[in-house]
């Protein structure tokens, strides 16, 4: 259930990993790796809060198409 926090939609970590077709694992392990920023919003517990355009930000992630190709047995890996 998102909060509305001055008119503003926000979204607690689970409910936008489940918007965006990921686990939570796979959200931080991203975190980690840097693949993806962290998100701008806190509450006061520190908690995250993700708003539209974030959950958009993981899905566009998400649903990235990479190419691979092998040449000479090693890996080449396009990113589009």
């Amino acid at each position: 259930m998102a909060l509305k926090i001055n008119g503003i939609k926000y979204y607690k970590t689970n409910e936008a990993c489940k918007m965006a077709g990921i686990s939570r694992a796979t959200f931080f392990r991203w975190l980690k790796e840097r693949t993806i920023q962290d998100v701008k919003h806190k509450d006061r517990r520190g908690w995250r809060l993700f708003t539209d355009e974030d959950i958009e930000n993981l899905k566009r992630e998400a649903n990235k198409v990479i190419s691979v190709e092998t040449d000479n047995r090693q890996l080449k890996i396009r990113f589009r």
